[in-house]
Order: structure tokens, then C-alpha cells, then sequence
């Protein structure tokens, strides 16, 4: 699978051309997924959000003030600003702001995944985007993904910068076996290849939890873009939501 610098976010809108530039481009993924979390403050709020949000529990201003340190306190709204990007953009969270204003926020899914049994983990971080990035670049390559893919996204994940800060130690491993035994991929042999080659694609857990749909509309909000204008991507992801409200 050759290189390329070309993004999902930049042109094509069709499968073809969502692919035909090479689907390497896919694994630029974790850069633009990853984009908000270049900030040490930011990164200190976001783990109490996401325990937060698998308690289903409610967040307070004064306990996300804790977690900043009292020189940076002053720029909390800031601060506060880009822990909500990166809420939606990284994690498919968004940051919910309820009565009374400013006080208290709801953590409410926008791509439905819940990530239990991975949050606590002091990886949660790079683990949670890395997740996302698989099942996208899994539905891009037509509902699998060679391990060349994978092997791609990992090459190009070490090579930004930004990353350097937010390591996971065995990555195959946890997407190998970790994202396995937790249902959200499925790694198989392809049918019939000899010698042997391995797939990735959605497991049960996935399906169950959000949608093409969702991770469509997610890519789009991440690249600016209708998602419409992925169109043979867009008529996929329809056709299985019409499906399932038939069901």
C-alpha cells in the first residue's frame, strides 16, 4: 500500500476516489482526530470526563477546575473550549452545557460508543482515537481493512509529533487482541488466502454501539464536510440505517 499525504479530508467523493489516491490516506486519521490534544492542560481533563461519561454522571465547572492547575485557572474558558473540541472531535462527545448555565455540563454521545473496560487506563487517551481511526478506516476500505492498513496508520501515528506525549506501548497488541476481546473488531483470516492474510473488521460490539452513519457524520465534522459528499460512503451508511428502521 503506497504512501500517500493525501487526506480523507481533502477532495473525492466518491469510493473511488475516497480510495483511489491509495488507501494510506487513510491512516492520516489519527492526525486529524488527534489535533486537539496537544495541550498538557487539556489532556489533564479529559480522563475525568471520560470516567465521568461511562458513570453516566454529570460534570461540574468547580470539578473540572480542579484539575487545572491554579496558575492556568484564569484561562479556563479557554481551556475549557478546546476540552470540548477535543470531547467531540477525538472521543464523539460533546460537552453539554445544562441548568444552571456554566455550572454543570452532560457528556452525550454523538457516536455512541461507551469505551467500557478501556477508560481508567492511563492509555485512554491514544487508545480511544486510535479506536475510532480502526473503525473508520475499516468502513473507508469497504467494511475491511488489510493489516497492511493497519500496519500503515501505526507507521504514520509515529511519525507526528504529538504523539510522542501520548504512547501506547503495545498498539498491535491492542488492536490485535485488546479491541478483539472487546468486540469492536473482528480479525480473521481472508477466505481462501494462501499463503495466509488477515483482515479487520467491525465486531459485534461496534455494530451494536454506533453506526456507519454516526462514524460518516463524525469524519465530516472532523473535515468540515456535508457527508454527503462522500457519496458512495453516504448511500452505504443510508441504506443500513433504512435497513434497521425496517427491522
Amino acid at each position: 500500500m503506497a504512501f500517500s499525504h493525501q487526506s480523507p479530508c481533502n477532495g473525492g467523493s466518491s469510493r473511488e476516489d475516497e480510495k483511489g489516491a491509495g488507501s494510506s490516506q487513510y491512516a492520516l486519521l489519527p492526525q486529524i482526530l488527534q489535533r486537539g490534544f496537544l495541550d498538557d492542560k487539556v489532556a489533564k481533563l479529559v480522563p475525568n470526563l471520560l470516567l465521568k461519561y461511562q458513570m453516566t454522571e454529570l460534570i461540574t465547572r468547580e470539578e473540572m477546575l480542579h484539575s487545572v492547575d491554579k496558575d492556568h485557572q484564569e484561562y479556563f474558558p479557554l481551556i475549557f473550549r478546546e476540552v470540548c473540541e477535543c470531547m467531540r472531535l477525538g472521543c464523539g462527545i460533546q460537552v453539554r452545557e445544562i441548568d444552571p448555565p456554566g455550572q454543570m455540563y452532560a457528556l452525550i454521545p454523538v457516536l455512541g460508543l461507551t469505551y467500557s473496560g478501556m477508560l481508567g487506563d492511563e492509555e485512554i487517551i491514544p487508545k480511544i482515537d486510535l479506536l475510532i481511526v480502526i473503525l473508520t478506516v475499516i468502513f473507508m476500505n469497504g467494511n475491511r481493512a488489510s493489516e497492511e492498513d493497519m500496519w500503515q496508520v501505526l507507521i504514520v501515528r509515529e511519525m507526528l509529533p504529538q504523539w510522542k506525549r501520548f504512547i501506547i506501548w503495545e498498539p498491535w497488541k491492542f488492536i490485535t487482541e485488546d479491541l478483539v476481546q472487546k468486540q469492536y473488531v473482528v480479525y480473521q483470516q481472508v477466505p481462501n488466502s494462501h499463503p495466509a492474510r488477515y483482515e479487520f473488521l467491525w465486531g459485534p460490539r461496534a455494530h451494536a454501539e454506533t453506526s456507519k452513519m454516526r462514524v460518516l457524520q463524525h469524519l465530516a465534522m472532523v473535515c468540515r464536510r456535508d457527508p454527503r459528499s462522500y457519496t458512495d460512503l453516504y448511500e452505504e451508511a443510508l441504506r443500513e440505517e433504512q435497513e434497521a428502521a425496517h427491522e
